[in-house]
């Protein structure tokens, strides 16, 4: 077999597995196998997962021959299966900020949100509305929960310019979370620093309206949602020098006019306020990214979801892989001067950008 049909054959296998290992996740068949702690038949695992035997025996073999889960054999002669630990502690909901098992669902969501109308779109050139994507937010909630339920109170805020902002935050400061989603990362700072008030901005409905409803489930008074185009903020003197911290997590690369955005953003930010742009890990040249260890996972989602939804009203189309020499310059023309570009050990997909206003 040639070098190009052993990878053609890898990059098959690797896709079927993506896919079957999706489903595994969504129906927390994993998270089971790892409760279990031990070698269970098909029948034990149906009853444990309340799910149909037939259809495990068939998921199981796809797991064993892609040597996610392994095979035994008990004293009568059945076939029991085992999900390792070393396995487990990237698969599950358990696993917290190193779980990678939430990102095998990203592609088969995506292809069955936008497959054709991406197809499409090449030969057009259009955006694709995000109402072809009905379930990513609430994939997007899933993964922020994955992310910043073990990880942002704890480990990056605490970093944020050398751990200044965490005392700010208890002392009590006005923060804005741009791009909220479901407001899964603001609700959480908000119940933290509960001296601290918090608004959240998204322009999509429907998410702010659950990030309203979750915030309330838990008590919280101190934070407010709004519906609000980012790209619309610059100039609108009720916003100007509101905020003494703003974040905005995997949230930049998908506006269509970024540039005003981030003008927007250093418009709304007081006197030696800061502002965190959480953003994709990469370079902005291609030529730069080939040895890029998930580039193919990352170019991919950008071209399924990023890309298109970037090209809406005549939008620029980052992409999610504009990366950190473009980001950079957009950032300097959107009039941000001190920025300083980090990694972060806890989260090897991102880079921290962080922009100070003058004083």
């Amino acid at each position: 077999m040639s070098d190009f049909a052993q990878r053609m054959t890898e990059i098959l296998n690797h896709g079927a597995l993506n896919l079957a290992m999706a489903i595994g996740y969504k129906n927390q068949i994993f998270d089971i196998l790892e409760d279990l702690n031990k070698p269970v038949t098909v029948s034990e695992l149906a009853s444990a997962s309340g799910l149909h035997p037939r259809y495990l025996q068939e998921w199981l073999g796809i797991m064993v021959t892609g040597k996610i889960i392994e095979l035994f054999s008990d004293q009568n002669a059945e076939d029991t299966y085992s999900l390792p630990p070393e396995h487990a502690s990237f698969l599950t909901r358990k696993a917290g900020s190193t779980n990678m098992g939430v990102y095998t669902q990203e592609i088969p969501l995506l292809t069955s949100c936008a497959m054709d109308s991406v197809s499409t779109a090449f030969e057009t050139g259009a955006g694709v509305p995000f109402s072809k994507y009905p379930d990513f937010q609430g994939f997007m909630e899933e993964l922020s929960d994955a992310k910043h339920q073990n990880v942002l109170i704890d480990k990056f805020l605490p970093t944020v310019d050398k751990g200044h902002l965490l005392a700010r935050l208890t002392a009590g400061i006005r923060v804005c979370d741009l791009g909220c989603g479901h407001g899964v990362a603001m609700n959480l700072m908000a119940s933290s620093f509960p001296k601290s008030t918090f608004v959240g901005i998204d322009n999509h409905e429907d998410a702010v309206r659950k990030a309203a409803e979750a915030g309330q489930e838990t008590g919280i008074g101190n934070a407010v949602y709004k519906v609000l185009d980012a790209a619309a903020i610059y100039g609108k003197k009720e916003f100007f020098g509101l905020f003494d911290y703003i974040c905005a997590f995997d949230a930049i690369h998908d506006q269509s006019h970024p540039l005003e955005v981030l003008r927007g953003i250093r418009y709304m930010l007081a006197p030696g306020g800061m502002f965190s742009m959480i953003d994709i890990k990469a370079r902005s040249s291609q030529a730069d990214n080939v040895d890029h260890p998930m580039g193919p996972f990352l170019y991919t989602v950008s071209l399924m979801h990023c890309l298109p939804v970037g090209l809406n009203d005549k939008g620029s189309g980052l992409g999610m892989m504009w990366g950190q020499e473009k980001a950079e310059a957009l950032l300097r023309e959107a009039g941000f001067e001190d920025i300083e570009i980090a990694e972060m050990e806890y989260d090897p997909f991102n880079l921290h950008y962080l922009c100070k206003a003058p004083m």
